[in-house]
This record gives structure tokens, C-alpha cells and sequence, in this order.
């Protein structure tokens, strides 16, 4: 759910698991996207958001790889949880032996900063990034 820090307004509300992938642009560091399915119609649909500060960006891209991080390892439980006799007959029903894929998120962040943050990358979904600070601002969002 992202929420207008401003006036509180839920600006965009997707569940996880319709989110595909996340980025960051790499020209305007305060613009970041992602794209979504509509499981009722199959359709797939951009969503791109400006924050007035890089910083709001960076930790709204990393709270969105947390929660892939999270629905992913989730997903891969559930499906080892499942009995080998269950996961045939799910398969025969949906004709679907493809493996859970794990969502995609990049982020850019500056050299300076790397060195500083090398090991947290590892730790944020094994994502690396290559920042460039940007001193544009445009409308402030809000992550709870």
C-alpha cells in the first residue's frame, strides 16, 4: 500500500504476489516503477511513482525487495510442504511443472554509498546496486 505522506490518500494498493517486478530509473533517481497482473483480465500494467527525496525512493524499492524476499521463501515452503503425490496431481490438473519464480527489483545507488553498504546488499535479497544522488524532488510518498 503506498499513501500520500501529504494528505495520508492511499495513492496504489497491489498485493505481492501480482507484482512482477520493481526499478528504479536510473536518470531520475526519485522515480521508481513496477508492473502488476490483473489476474481477473491477464493484463499486465506499469505503475510509475515520483518521491520528493532519493532516499524515500531507496527505502520504498528495499521494503518492496523485502517483501519479495518474503512472499518468495513463503511460496518455495509451501510448495515443499506439499506431498510428491499432491504436486503430480496439481501439476496434471494445470499442465504447470514450472518452478516459483522469485521477482526482480533494482535499485541504483552511488559509489560512496557502496562501500559504506557492501554488506547490507547482500542482505536485501541479494540485490546490488550503483546509486547516482539526484537533487530533483517531486510528490512525497509514504509506505504504511
Amino acid at each position: 500500500k503506498f499513501i500520500d505522506a501529504a494528505n495520508k490518500n492511499v495513492i496504489a494498493e497491489h498485493e505481492i504476489r501480482n507484482i512482477s517486478c520493481a526499478a528504479q530509473d536510473p536518470e531520475d533517481l526519485c522515480t521508481f516503477a513496477y508492473i502488476t497482473k490483473d489476474l481477473q483480465t491477464s493484463h499486465h500494467y506499469c505503475h510509475v511513482f515520483s518521491t520528493i527525496d532519493v532516499n524515500l525512493t531507496y527505502e520504498i524499492i528495499l521494503t518492496l525487495g523485502q517483501a519479495f524476499e518474503v512472499a518468495y521463501q513463503l511460496a518455495l515452503q509451501a510448495q515443499k510442504s506439499k506431498s510428491p503425490a499432491v504436486l503430480t496431481a496439481e501439476m496434471i490438473e494445470t499442465k504447470s511443472s514450472k518452478p516459483v519464480p522469485k521477482p526482480r527489483v533494482s535499485m541504483r545507488k552511488s559509489a560512496l554509498e557502496q562501500s559504506e553498504e557492501d554488506q547490507d546488499s547482500q542482505s536485501h535479497a541479494g540485490v546490488s546496486w550503483v546509486v547516482e544522488p539526484k537533487q530533483d524532488s517531486k510528490r512525497t510518498l509514504s509506505t504504511n
